[in-house]
């Protein structure tokens, strides 16, 4: 007798459980409520806050696509002695050996020691007023939140319902599985990919054979 797909068995409660056992979901959360509480306390609501969550939003897509290409896609390069080779470079190389190695999905922990405060300085010194990089703050962590959610319900078992997020696994998963020099965006379905070129026609496309080691030669 044929044992039931083990897929459809995997229910968004069951993933959010191994979700919440993941350290970067945290960091990120306790940036999220520290940025809120700031900026409750700090009052001082402009017209300029409603359109930071808007122009955030609008540039995520590109945002993500480029530390995709450009940090997580990192050619490890010599400079005399040196490996410039950064470890979110090495561990997304990890990432694509075992998709589906689950800390592996997330962003490293260590990565945070240095992003943090680099954020905090970008919300204190690049903005006019300290409350407007409050709520940049604030809105970076609930863009972070949906991204290492999305992204890791992507490379689980759950089957999507809705038509948004069947486009966004079905993208995701073919730059794991078929060629991993496209569809980069992660959280969209394609949006800067189709804007970059980035997103040919799947039948079109021929497989990979360093999709689950890059930088190899083929």
């Amino acid at each position: 007798m044929t044992s039931p797909d083990r897929r459809t068995k995997l229910t968004l409660a069951a993933a959010f459980r191994v979700f919440v056992r993941q350290p970067s979901p945290w960091i990120i959360a306790t940036l999220f409520v520290g940025a809120l509480i700031a900026r409750i306390w700090m009052g001082d609501w402009q017209l300029t806050d409603a359109l930071v969550p808007v122009i955030m939003l609008a540039l995520f897509p590109l945002v993500e696509w480029i530390i995709h290409v450009c940090v997580l896609h990192w050619r490890p390069r010599r400079i005399g002695r040196l490996t410039i080779d950064s470890l979110l470079a090495r561990k997304h190389r990890e990432h694509h050996t075992d998709p589906r190695e689950i800390p592996l999905i997330f962003i490293p922990w260590q990565t945070f020691l240095w992003l943090l405060p680099a954020l905090v300085a970008i919300a204190l010194l690049v903005f006019p007023r300290p409350a407007l990089g409050l709520t940049f703050l604030l809105v970076l962590g609930v863009l972070g939140l949906n991204y290492e959610w999305t992204h890791y319900l992507v490379h689980t078992d759950y089957q999507p319902t809705s038509r948004l997020y069947k486009a966004v696994r079905r993208n995701h998963r073919l730059h794991h599985f078929k060629n991993e020099h496209y569809w980069f965006t992660v959280t969209s379905s394609g949006t800067a990919d189709r804007v970059l070129h980035t997103y040919p026609d799947p039948g079109k496309t021929p497989n990979s054979p360093t999709a689950k080691a890059l930088h190899s030669a083929a």
